[in-house]
């Protein structure tokens, strides 16, 4: 169950993952933030909280240019 996993370590999973593909790194280009938006979205439901995932969504100007 997913509350079984805490709500911070939920976020924080979300977090990760979108820094990871908007970054580049050494083996790969950095991903554009739609994409990466993109991308978390498809795992919603799996990978990640579909209800962090639609607040992300909801917000996601604000990251876009962070």
């Amino acid at each position: 169950m997913k509350e079984e996993i805490p709500l911070s370590a939920r976020f924080m999973a979300i977090a990760d993952v979108y820094d990871a593909l908007v970054s580049k790194r050494c083996y790969k280009e950095a991903m554009s933030p739609e994409d990466a938006f993109y991308e978390i979205e498809i795992e919603s439901g799996t990978h990640f909280d579909p209800s962090l995932v639609e607040v992300l969504l909801k917000h996601k100007e604000i990251f876009e240019n962070v």
